[in-house]
């Protein structure tokens, strides 16, 4: 387990904090003692559900806690924590890892638990003014250009739990994770300075398709120029690479997106992201806490 690094806020520094993270290890430990079982954490049982009907069985278990903020009045605190869970799956013959970090919240009175709350998306709720302006008005074919998937896929690898310098990060930084990926996989880009317009991105400045999910779905959409995609009717078409957007409530607002990183014996793909980071999590997303039955998404394959 992590050491504590902690901030806080009404409460002689320390006090009670080491008894708070040994009951939130327990907590996990008792979890974990009874992942097939278990109906705390619904998320986790939604997982365990969906790997096993997959035929997908569940090798090994770890956990890790890191917690990093505590609040505390008189008998109540608030302790937030960020939980790093590492599945050894089998797939048939093939072994591999499904990793993510989920940010945590408990709430205790006194000695006791009093609520637990796993969050493993953050939706944005940034509002971009305008949908991205796509091409030249010229311009009515779609320009190729040299897509290397390994190399996305290389860089989605290399930077699924940490972030490049080179580019800023953000609070909701999915979109933006997504969009390093699609270029370093050699995804041109063009529109700047013009923040409502093509794909880019400058260092101190971004058009609103690098870094906001709703922006980039339009843009994958109805780009001619630069980064182009078609988009393909399910997720079974899409190769490593490629990318996946979310519209958790179904209601026309994209919040998420992913990219393909390899693909299941059945052939389905398997994802990386940031925000809630994550590491080869199967597509669909049904053990996301922001999942909704009215869930939709939208499949497309960079560069062709």
């Amino acid at each position: 387990m992590y050491g504590p690094s902690l901030f806080f806020i009404g409460c002689k520094e320390g006090g009670g904090v080491m008894q708070e993270i040994n009951q939130i290890q327990k907590y996990w430990e008792k979890i974990m003692s009874r992942l097939l079982e278990q109906e705390d954490e619904m998320w986790l049982h939604n997982k365990v559900k969906n790997l096993d009907s997959q035929g997908i069985r569940i090798e090994r278990a770890t956990f890790r806690i890191k917690p990093y903020h505590r609040c505390a009045y008189e008998r109540q605190s608030t302790l937030r924590y960020m939980l790093s869970l590492s599945l050894l799956l089998k797939d048939h013959r093939h072994f591999y890892l499904e990793e993510g970090i989920y940010e945590g919240r408990i709430w205790f009175e006194g000695d006791k638990i009093k609520h637990h709350m796993i969050q493993t998306e953050t939706t944005s709720s940034e509002e971009n003014p305008c949908l991205p302006e796509f091409s030249d008005k010229e311009s009515r074919q779609r320009a190729p250009f040299t897509y290397n998937r390994r190399d996305a896929v290389r860089y989605a690898e290399r930077w699924w739990d940490s972030y490049n310098p080179a580019y800023r990060h953000f609070d909701v930084d999915c979109t933006n994770y997504v969009s390093q990926c699609l270029r370093a996989g050699g995804a041109p880009v063009w529109g700047a300075p013009n923040r409502s317009r093509g794909w880019w991105y400058s260092g101190s400045n971004w058009s609103y398709s690098w870094s906001v999910a709703h922006a980039f779905r339009w843009y994958l959409s109805g780009a001619r120029q630069g980064l182009t995609a078609t988009e393909v009717s399910s997720a079974h078409e899409l190769s490593p690479g490629d990318v996946i957007c979310y519209d958790f409530e179904g209601d026309g607002r994209f919040d998420h997106n992913t990219i393909v990183v390899k693909k299941n014996k059945d052939g389905m793909p398997l994802v990386n992201a940031h925000t809630s980071n994550s590491r080869h999590r199967y597509w669909a997303y049904e053990d996301s806490t922001a999942y909704t039955p009215s869930i939709q998404y939208k499949f497309f394959r960079i560069g062709d």
